[in-house]
C-alpha cells in the first residue's frame, strides 16, 4: 500500500488544520495568561457537545480501532460488549457519580480521595495512575498507531512513533485541556466518517458492490462471529465468558473507565455545570452503540478478505488497501486523528495528575503561571518515557487490546471499591480503602496462578466482591475517620435529571435490549 500525492495531500492537510485550530480555540485574551483551572480544566467551561465528542475521542484511538478490529478478526462481534456496555456504564455515571463531583468542586481522582479518605491513599493511587497512563496507555496508543502508520505509508516504525508522539504532545501543549476538548468535535467527526467508509467498502468487496449483501455474505460464512455471547467451547471463553458479560466483571472494568479514570471524567469534571455534563455523557452513550461498526466489523469483514493474516492487529491496516485514492487519505487521516486525540487527552492527564497531586502539594506557594509550566514539562517527559519504553513493553503481543485488559483489571476491582464506598458509604475510612486497593492487586496475582483456568473477566468480578468485604471488614474493624476529615458532601446531592436525559437513557437501554436480541 502507497499513498497516492491526494493522499498526502489530505493527510498534512488536516494535521496542519487541527494543530491551528487548537491552538486558535484555546487562545487567550490579550493580557490574560492561563491560569491552573484554564489549562487543566479548560476554565470550566466545555459545552456538552465537546464533552460528549472528547469523551470519544479520549477512548477510541489506536488500541480500540486496530486492537478492536484485531479481536473482531480473531473472536468477533462479541469483543463489542465492551463498547455497547460502555454505553449502559455512560448513564449511571451521568446520573450518579458527577453529581457528587461536580457539588464538592473535584478536578482530579486523587484530589476526590484525598478530601474523602486521607493523604495516603491520594499518593498511591496516583501514583499508580501515573504508571498506567504512561507505561499502558501512552505506550499502547503509540505501539498500535505506528503499526498502522508504517503499513500504510512504509515509514520506519520508530521513526513514526516518535513522529505521532511529538505530533500530539505539541498539539496540546500551549492550550491543555481546552485544545483538546474543542477540537475533538472535528477528530469525532472525521473518526466516525472514515470508520464507516472502511466498514461500507470492506462489506461492498465482499457483497459484490452492495453493502446489505455483503454483511449477509458475511453473516452466513461466519456466523460464529457475530454470536455476542460466546459458549464454553469456544476458543475464546476465558477472554469473553459468556453470560457474565452482562452480569459480571464488564461492569466493574467500564465503571472503573468510565467513571473513575482522570483522562475519561476529566471533560466532564470541566463542564460549566452538570446538566451539561450530563448533556455530554448521553451524547457519547449513543457515539458508543455506533462504535462496533466502526472499528469491530472490518475486522470480521477481514475474516473473509485477508483469512491468512500473521498476526489479528494487521487486519484494520490490511483493510485499508482495498480504500482507492483520496479516500484512502481520508481514512488515515481520520485514524490519525484518534491516535492524536486520544494521545493528547492522556498526555494532558498525566501533566494533571502530576501537577496538582504532587508538585502543587509541595509546593503551595508556587503561583499559576508556574503550575502550568510544570504541566508543560512533564506533558512531555511522559511521551519521552512512553517514546523509549513501547517496543519492550508490547511488542510481543497479538491481540494489544487483550493485554490492556488484562493488565488493568489486577487494579480496577480495588479502585471501583474504593470510589463506590467513598462516594455512598460514610462509615468506609482509610484503611478499607487501602486495604481494597492492596488486596485487589494480591488476589488478582494469586487467583490468576492458583486458578488460571478461570476467565479473567469472571475474575474480575470475584476480586471486585472479596475486595468489597476486606473494605467493609477493615472499615468496620478500624476508627472511623476522624471528624472533619471527610470533606465529601454527599448529604445536600441532587441526583434528579432533565427529561431530555431520562428520554435518551430509555432510548439508550431499549437499542441495547435490541441488540443483544439480534446477536444473541
Amino acid at each position: 500500500m502507497k499513498l497516492a500525492t491526494l493522499d498526502v495531500v489530505i493527510v498534512l492537510a488536516y494535521l496542519a488544520g487541527i494543530f491551528v485550530l487548537a491552538q486558535w480555540v484555546s487562545r487567550e485574551k490579550a493580557g490574560h495568561q492561563k491560569s491552573a483551572s484554564d489549562y487543566f480544566l479548560a476554565s470550566k467551561s466545555l459545552p456538552w457537545w465537546a464533552i460528549g465528542a472528547s469523551l470519544i475521542a479520549a477512548n477510541i484511538s489506536a488500541e480500540q480501532i486496530i486492537g478492536m478490529s484485531g479481536s473482531g478478526y480473531a473472536i468477533g462481534l462479541a469483543i463489542a460488549s465492551y463498547e455497547w456496555m460502555a454505553a449502559a456504564t455512560l448513564l449511571i455515571v451521568g446520573k450518579f457519580f458527577l453529581p457528587i463531583f461536580l457539588r464538592n468542586r473535584i478536578y482530579t481522582m486523587p484530589q476526590f480521595l484525598e478530601e474523602r479518605y486521607g493523604t495516603r491513599i491520594r499518593t498511591l493511587m496516583a501514583v499508580f495512575w501515573l504508571g498506567l497512563y504512561v507505561f499502558v496507555n501512552l505506550t499502547s496508543i503509540m505501539w498500535l498507531g505506528s503499526i498502522a502508520v508504517t503499513q500504510v505509508t512504509g515509514m520506519d516504525q520508530m521513526l513514526a512513533l516518535v513522529l505521532l508522539g511529538v505530533f500530539a504532545m505539541a498539539y496540546q501543549l500551549y492550550g491543555g485541556l481546552k485544545a483538546v476538548a474543542l477540537t475533538d468535535i472535528v477528530q469525532v467527526t472525521l473518526l466516525v466518517l472514515g470508520g464507516l467508509m472502511v466498514t461500507g467498502i470492506t462489506l461492498g468487496h465482499i457483497g459484490g458492490g452492495s453493502i446489505s449483501a455483503g454483511f449477509s455474505q458475511l453473516w452466513s460464512a461466519h456466523p460464529e462471529h457475530f454470536e455476542m455471547i460466546l459458549g464454553k467451547d469456544s476458543p475464546f471463553y476465558k477472554d469473553l465468558p459468556g453470560i457474565s458479560v452482562l452480569i459480571g466483571g464488564m461492569w466493574i472494568m467500564n465503571v472503573s473507565y468510565w467513571g473513575f479514570n482522570q483522562y475519561i471524567i476529566q471533560r466532564a469534571l470541566a463542564a460549566k455545570d452538570i446538566r451539561e455534563a450530563q448533556k455530554g455523557v448521553v451524547f457519547a452513550a449513543f457515539l458508543k452503540l455506533l462504535m462496533p461498526l466502526v472499528v469491530v466489523v472490518p475486522g470480521i469483514a477481514a475474516v473473509v478478505l485477508a483469512p491468512d493474516l500473521a498476526k489479528p492487529d494487521e487486519a484494520y491496516p490490511t483493510m485499508m488497501r482495498l480504500l482507492p485514492s483520496g479516500i484512502l487519505g481520508l481514512v488515515f487521516a481520520a485514524l490519525v486523528a484518534a491516535i492524536v486525540a486520544s494521545l493528547a487527552s492522556k498526555i494532558n492527564s498525566v501533566a494533571t495528575i502530576f501537577t496538582l497531586d504532587f508538585y502543587a502539594k509541595s509546593r503551595p506557594q508556587a503561583d499559576q503561571v508556574h503550575l502550568v509550566r510544570v504541566g508543560r514539562i512533564a506533558a512531555a517527559a511522559s511521551v519521552l518515557l512512553a517514546i523509549l519504553t513501547a517496543r519492550p513493553l508490547l511488542g510481543s503481543f497479538d491481540q494489544a487490546f487483550q493485554y490492556i485488559q488484562e493488565y488493568t483489571g489486577f487494579f480496577t476491582p480495588g479502585i471501583v471499591v474504593i470510589f463506590v464506598l467513598g462516594l455512598f458509604w460514610k462509615r468506609a475510612n482509610e484503611a478499607g480503602a487501602l486495604a481494597a486497593a492492596i488486596g485487589s492487586f494480591v488476589l488478582s496475582i494469586v487467583l490468576k496462578l492458583g486458578w488460571p483456568a478461570l476467565p479473567f473477566i469472571d475474575r474480575v468480578g470475584l476480586v471486585f466482591l472479596l475486595a468489597l468485604a476486606l473494605a467493609a471488614i477493615v472499615s468496620l474493624a478500624t476508627k472511623p475517620q476522624q471528624p472533619g476529615s471527610d470533606l465529601i458532601r454527599t448529604d445536600d446531592v441532587d441526583y434528579s435529571t432533565s427529561p431530555g436525559f431520562n428520554v435518551a437513557a430509555l432510548g439508550v437501554v431499549a437499542i441495547l435490549t435490541a441488540l443483544y436480541a439480534v446477536f444473541w
